[in-house]
């Protein structure tokens, strides 16, 4: 950088800083978000191909970020988020020069018609939406043999802690905070797509119960599993753009059960001592056999620190059903009309209007867009997109059944367990079907210098106490490394 006192405040103080100390410094005025704006975009600049994390880069961010500084002179600030520099994971609509292509070489000339409600309350919060992140393509719907993090577009997204694999679907999210490119962002999950590739990069992820927040405005797999979410460094800059994600939406109409959230006090759960007296459910099953025996060790490694802030562990908790139980279906069915609804809806410009479009231009560029085929598409396609299929009504009914009544709320109530604690995101198929929320906090690596972490998984709308659990962890056992 050509401004000496910035290069050196970029290479010496920039990386991990806290969303707290950036605005402490921005209050003191040693800082400004025009400074923070530049910096991160030389770190992404510098990134490049090693890490393929950002596709793109809002070129109206400097002037927002100047905005933003004037507004915090004369008028003081909006929120904790004010100035703060944030990424959006490529399915995420902003109705500004930024494309939305979710990855695909289909939208690349895509510009969506307005922003993602998400994105709305991030700017009405402050916030600098500074560039969109690389993602595995079509949030990893286009096909079941896709690499985690490639896409036609933005080519493969690296795990900035080595030759490991960087989880799917909000891979470029994950890797580009993990590697301090920016201080959050924003990533969407069905079925795992946040706490997988927080897990795998060292990060703490938030994957909210179904209704806290807006989907309008995301491209959709299945609307009964979709849902945005914070990926950050710590728990409570996680937390903070949590915060300012939850809201009622017209749009969506589940997120009426966000009121009780809107103004929520979420502080009062940043608490050293929040594991005291809790019992924490092991189901084991879902993971015993799959994990590796340097895994298995680090997760019985994590009861002992668990146990030392007071938690008390119940192993061997039965759910009563496995994430097999659960199938393909829902999402499947539910796919293709969402997605017909969301292409359908986009600017006249765009020739992309049905899956069955996205599936032909594929075809037509194969050489460029099918390195992994697309046969989820074509399974969707081949469904009749209306929803009247006794096989997807079954299965809705069956995984709301099996996911929630039966096995995650059930097992907490005859267990008396306060939540499930599980390594890496095992587990997450379970509660996604249910709609149920989860957050990952780093605890260790291997011995390779692979992430390992921890999530905590409970029934709706138990962010309260999840968050007080990963806080009260995290505090403890200070997990997290740069790379």
């Amino acid at each position: 950088m050509h401004h000496k006192k910035l290069e050196q405040y970029r290479l010496e103080q920039l990386d991990e800083k806290t969303i707290a100390e950036l605005q402490q410094e921005m209050a003191e005025g040693k800082l400004t978000s025009e400074e923070l704006v530049l910096m991160y975009k030389e770190n992404i600049s510098l990134s490049g191909g090693s890490l393929n994390a950002v596709l793109e880069l809002n070129p109206q961010a400097v002037q927002i970020a100047q905005a933003m500084d004037f507004e915090r002179l004369h008028k003081g600030v909006r929120s904790p988020l004010h100035g703060i520099p944030v990424l959006l994971k490529d399915n995420i609509d902003t109705g500004d020069m930024m494309h939305t292509s979710a990855g695909s070489l289909a939208l690349k000339d895509h510009y969506a018609r307005c922003d993602a409600k998400v994105v709305e309350m991030l700017r009405h919060a402050g916030a600098v939406i500074i560039g969109k992140t690389n993602m595995t393509e079509w949030a990893n719907f286009m096909t079941d043999k896709m690499e985690n993090g490639f896409s036609s577009r933005g080519g493969q997204v690296k795990n900035p802690y080595g030759a490991f694999d960087v989880g799917g679907s909000s891979s470029g999210s994950a890797a580009a905070v993990a590697a301090n490119l920016a201080a959050a962002a924003i990533g969407t999950e069905t079925s795992g797509s946040i706490i997988d590739p927080a897990a795998r990069n060292s990060l703490v992820g938030i994957k909210p119960t179904v209704g806290l927040i807006s989907r309008s405005g995301i491209i959709p797999i299945a609307w009964t599993q979709d849902t945005a979410g914070p990926l950050a460094r710590t728990v409570e800059d996680a937390v903070t753009v949590f915060a300012q994600l939850i809201g009622q939406d017209p749009e969506d109409a589940i997120t009426a059960f966000a009121k009780p959230f809107e103004s929520y006090d979420w502080k009062q759960h940043f608490n050293k001592d929040g594991l005291a007296g809790t019992k924490l459910g092991v189901p084991r099953n879902l993971f015993q056999d799959k994990l590796s025996t340097e895994e298995l060790e680090l997760f019985d490694e994590s009861f002992e620190r668990l146990r030392q802030c007071g938690a008390k562990i119940i192993d061997g908790v039965d759910l009563g059903v496995t994430q097999e139980d659960l199938g393909f279906a829902v999402l499947l069915h539910e796919f293709k009309a969402g997605i017909n609804h969301y292409l359908a809806k986009t600017n006249p410009e765009n020739p992309i209007r049905s899956l069955d479009d996205a599936i032909a231009f594929n075809l037509a560029h194969a050489e460029e867009t099918l390195k992994f085929g697309q046969n989820l598409f074509e399974q969707a396609a081949g469904t009749s997109g209306n929803l009247t299929e006794r096989e997807y009504v079954e299965a809705l009914e069956r995984n709301r059944f099996l996911a929630g009544k039966q096995d995650i709320s059930a097992t907490l109530e005859k267990t008396g367990v306060d939540a499930l604690v599980l390594p890496k995101d095992y587990g997450c198929n379970i509660g996604a079907a249910a709609g149920f929320p989860s957050i990952t906090v780093p605890f260790s690596y291997s011995r390779e210098n692979e992430p390992f972490n921890i999530t905590f998984a409970g029934k709706a709308f138990s962010e309260p106490e999840l968050i007080e659990y990963a806080y009260a962890f995290e505090q403890a056992v200070q997990g997290r490394r740069k790379p």
